[in-house]
């Protein structure tokens, strides 16, 4: 075996600036759909409603919470490590997982927070946290995959 395929084979799971963001965004997502499910961190958990915007419980005693919400939060941390295994997996996820949390924020803003519609539920506190994201996973993605672009460039040169 080569020098060369010995050190490829031993390269880290998310090498690039991008794929660390995805990682650290998925790891943080992760960490938060469990702690929507701790009581203490999630206060009023006795109130919790598998959705809807009856549900009482608030996860750091801000943000509206339900089951539903803390399984949205725990899919998007398992996309967000799965996706880290590539640099265009975790471009992909940063950016069109900001797309959606743009959308979440969007229609956050637009519906009644005491309507039906209300069913993941969202507060203005999740609202203007989903905005946050929806910016910040976008910017990761895009300054940080051409990052990665340059670099390789400027390698092969």
């Amino acid at each position: 075996m080569s020098t060369g395929a010995v050190n490829a084979s031993r390269r880290s799971y998310a090498e690039s600036a991008v794929q660390k963001a995805s990682l650290i965004v998925g790891i943080a997502f992760l960490l938060v759909g469990l702690m929507g499910f701790i009581p203490g961190i999630t206060s009023n958990f006795d109130q919790i409603e598998f959705a809807g915007h009856e549900s009482g419980a608030m996860l750091l005693g801000i943000f509206q919470v339900s089951i539903l919400h803390n399984i949205v939060h725990l899919l998007f941390g398992i996309a967000g490590v799965a996706f880290a295994r590539s640099v265009s997996g975790a471009r992909n996820f940063l950016i069109w997982g900001g797309v959606v949390y743009a959308l979440f924020w969007i229609y956050g803003l637009f519906i009644g927070h005491e309507s039906m519609a209300n069913f993941v539920p969202f507060n203005t506190a999740d609202n203007w946290l989903h905005f946050v994201l929806a910016a910040g996973m976008i910017a990761l993605g895009l300054l940080l995959s051409r990052r990665d672009r340059d670099r390789t460039r400027t390698a092969r040169v």
